[in-house]
């Protein structure tokens, strides 16, 4: 009995931990989104989340781009959009890229 409490503490605490990290991410992508870009991504595009009302990209609540749509476009550039291969790390790529598919509601937090 004592074996299975802890054995469920733990993975209770794994749980509360990998949320905790996710929780993290999505705030690092919403910051490299509204700020730490440069350009910021929202200078250009609409995410109501990021409270972002640019008008050259597209309005990223209407295209619901999945994370492998955005980081694709964040690393080599799209249209108009820059890359930023050179700029951000692979997680920060990773972070900005989840947290626009899931605050346009194409992935699940």
């Amino acid at each position: 009995m004592k074996n299975r409490f802890s054995i469920l503490a733990l993975l209770s605490l794994s749980a509360l931990t990998g949320a905790a990290q996710a929780d993290a991410e999505l705030a690092l992508g919403r910051k490299i989104f509204t700020q730490q870009a440069q350009p910021a991504c929202a200078l250009c595009h609409t995410l109501k989340d990021a409270g972002a009302e640019g008008a050259i990209g597209p309005v990223l609540d209407e295209i619901k781009p999945d994370a492998a749509r955005v980081s694709r476009a964040v690393k080599d550039g799209i249209g108009a959009m820059p890359p930023f291969k050179q700029q951000l790390s692979d997680a920060e790529v990773k972070a900005v890229a989840r947290y626009v598919s899931v605050a346009t509601g194409a992935a699940k937090k």
